[in-house]
Parts: C-alpha cells; structure tokens; sequence
C-alpha cells in the first residue's frame, strides 16, 4: 500500500563477520567495604570475598554484524528501550523474523546494542548504583506498551482482553516477559556517554532506535550531528528541550518518527507524545526534514508500542526503510510527512 515491504526470507544472510565488543565505561575504585564469606562451590569451605577494588562500569555491548555484500550506504544502529536489550530486534515472541532479520536482508550491515546496565553490557556493584532497579511486570508492560486497557489484563492468558484490532500477539505476551531486564533510571547520563562512543567510532551511520532508546539518540545525535546521517525514533519515550537554538544543531538530520495506536487511551504516552510534538516543531522551525508515521492516521490500526514484534512489522519496516532510501541516501524526496487524519 505505502512501501515494498517484500524479502526473500529462502534467501541465505551472507556475512563477513560478527563481531562482540564493550564500548564505553570508566574505572572506579571502592574501598573501606566488609569482606564476605563466599559459597561457590558445594562441598568446599566458603572463601573470603574482598569487594574493595577496581571496577569497570557505564559500558555498553554491541553486536556487529557485517554482510558479505552491503547494499546500503550506512550501517545500522539498533537500540532498545528502556528495561530491555537488542533482543528487542530479533524474533518476535510468537517466533516470526524481527526487524534485525529484515534489515539485515535488505542490506544493511547493523549494530546491535544491550545499553548500559541491561544484557550483557553487565551491571556494576550495589556500591555504584545505589537505587534498587525497577524489574517491569507483565501487569506494567500491558498497560504502558498498550497492548489493552488494565481492566482487560488477566494472569490467564487466554482470558485477556486487548484493545479491539490490537496486532501484537497477545497470546505471546508471556513470551515476550522473558525478556525483561532490570532497569536503573540513574544511568541515563553513562549510556548517553556510551552511545556517543559508540557513535563516535561506527563513523558515519543511521540510528533506529526505539522508546528511551529514541530520547537517548535525540540527545546522542545533538553531541555528535556530523556523524549521524539519520534519526528513526519508533515511539520515543520523551524528548529534548524545545528551544530552535538546540534543534539547529540537527538541521541536517533527517528525521522520522513513528507512532502506533491506542495512545489517546493512555495517559503517559499522550504526555510523552506531547512532549516529542514539541520537540519536532522546533526541528522543523530550525529547518530540519522531519517525517511523521502516525500509523492509525495512514490506515495502519492496531499498532502496539512494540511496532516491530506487531503481526504487520514486516509492513512497518518497510516504510523506514522506503524512509531512508528517500531521505537519508536520496532515492527520492527529502521529505514527506504523513499529516494526522484524527487524533492519536
């Protein structure tokens, strides 16, 4: 309807490496701390364990995958929302290819994140970090990622009741709780510091990134804007101050954000949305290219905030990267916004 959304899943993925590397952190040293008795092994006495030492933290992990073949101009930044990890862009829970897959079938060489204290970029020591993180319930994730209205949520799976038309597949909702991991809402500054390096040393790239991973590129993209050739923000979870001044420093940043359904049905995400209309009123009057998918105002309803595990995420992959062909590496025209129809 709006894109060529079609890959050819029978063909192989030919890649010339995958790579596994830490980007970011500091050293940090503790002292002064209780020693502890230690039972590691059954059987053996419990050793001493001194936590007083050097420590490694505000890391990120990133998985590089590049392609015998790249087509695409720029390689792919994928980063995850908050309480989650790049398993975010694999398959879907019911077990359909995710976003990663279909990118990667398109040609695009990709770096995959688990941001800082999520996944394998590892946590640091109580000591460091000293608020208890939040660990997100199926009750919570039900209601901020839309998926229906908490009067319809029910420990029983087959006794829940979505949103009418709702295309995430509800069934695999206990699935997709799996990959919840634990978040600290005090890290936000070390993983902005170890996003930039990141960018920093990919070079030129295009970032698609996805909730808090949105409000982290927007600020990310303003430390670093000659190296980051375009922002796709999938729901982003808020956004930078509104002042023209701030957005003129990303006038030559493509820009496209995403939106699914349901949000006028959820208090926080109007706020949010609220928040990044804002922030792109300013981008524009600063002469930035921004393109809005507002996906029920096209004709595409249902959409939950987790657009790339929905039943029709080939579909929405398709219009990013029909996006990137025209207004990143130039296909087409620089710009095109899909206007809102009705209210959100």
């Amino acid at each position: 309807m709006f894109t060529d959304t079609s890959v050819d899943a029978s063909r192989l993925i030919a890649l010339r490496a995958v790579r596994g590397f830490h980007v970011g952190g500091r050293p940090v040293d503790l002292v002064d701390l209780p020693h502890r008795h230690v039972a590691t092994v059954p059987g053996v006495q419990p050793r001493v364990s001194n936590p007083n030492g050097r420590y490694q933290v505000g890391q990120l992990y990133v998985q590089q995958f590049d392609l015998a073949a790249p087509t695409a101009k720029y390689p792919l930044l994928m980063w995850h929302g908050g309480g989650m990890t790049g398993a975010t862009w694999e398959c879907t829970p019911d077990g359909r290819p995710g976003w990663h897959d279909f990118f990667m079938r398109k040609g695009y060489d990709t770096f995959v994140s688990d941001a800082v204290e999520r996944g394998r970029a590892s946590w640091a020591p109580a000591y460091v970090v000293s608020e208890m993180p939040e660990h997100r319930t199926l009750e919570q994730a039900w209601d901020i990622f839309r998926f229906g209205p908490m009067a319809g949520y029910d420990a029983a799976n087959a006794k829940r009741q979505a949103f009418a038309g709702q295309r995430f597949p509800i069934h695999a909702l206990d699935e997709l709780a799996k990959q919840f991991v634990a978040r600290w809402t005090s890290t936000a500054g070390m993983a902005l510091d170890a996003y930039v390096e990141l960018i920093r040393r990919v070079g030129p790239c295009v970032i698609l990134a996805h909730s808090e991973g949105g409000r982290l590129a927007q600020y990310a993209a303003l430390s670093v804007p000659e190296l980051v050739r375009g922002l796709i923000l999938i729901e982003p979870a808020g956004a930078p101050s509104t002042t023209v001044d701030d957005a003129s420093r990303l006038r030559g940043i493509p820009h496209c954000v995403l939106w699914g359904d349901y949000i006028a049905q959820n208090a926080l995400w109007t706020i949010y949305r609220r928040q990044v209309d804002e922030w792109l009123s300013a981008l524009r009057q600063a002469g930035a290219g921004v393109t809005e998918f507002d996906l029920p105002a096209m004709g595409i309803r249902g959409n939950s905030h987790l657009p790339m595990m929905d039943d029709n995420n080939l579909l929405v992959a398709g219009l990013v990267h029909d996006w990137i062909h025209r207004a990143v590496v130039g296909d087409g025209p620089a710009q095109r916004t899909w206007r809102r129809l009705s209210p959100a």
